[in-house]
């Protein structure tokens, strides 16, 4: 996965997203905690907090996609597995909370060998 192939104008594409992740740009939104709106207009979508979640997720999807196979399971990974060391709430959950690098470190201690 190349963040780059996600890039238009210089911003993130919800619908290049949504097209990689063989979904809508309505359920990524959800996904990330965003309003119904938030991919409707251009200066929505250029929002710092927009192309933060975005980036974050796909930065997350990058990480993971190695070991859960495909693009595909490292988003149903995303969406759905409950972590033990985050009161069992899932990475989307994480970072719709603003807690990417908690779940950046938590990455990282499960690629050097150690537990949540």
């Amino acid at each position: 996965m190349q963040l780059s192939d996600y890039v238009s104008d210089q911003h993130f594409s919800p619908v290049r997203i949504a097209d990689g992740l063989r979904t809508t740009r309505g359920e990524i939104a959800q996904t990330l905690g965003l309003g119904r709106d938030a991919f409707s207009r251009a200066a929505r979508v250029r929002a710092p907090k927009t192309q933060t979640r975005l980036r974050e997720m796909l930065e997350i999807l990058n990480r993971v996609e190695p070991q859960a196979g495909s693009l595909l399971a490292a988003y149903a990974w995303f969406r759905s597995e409950p972590l033990p060391g985050f009161g069992n709430r899932t990475p989307d959950q994480l970072v719709r909370d603003g807690e990417a690098r908690k779940l950046h470190a938590y990455l990282d201690r499960v690629a050097a060998g150690g537990f949540a």
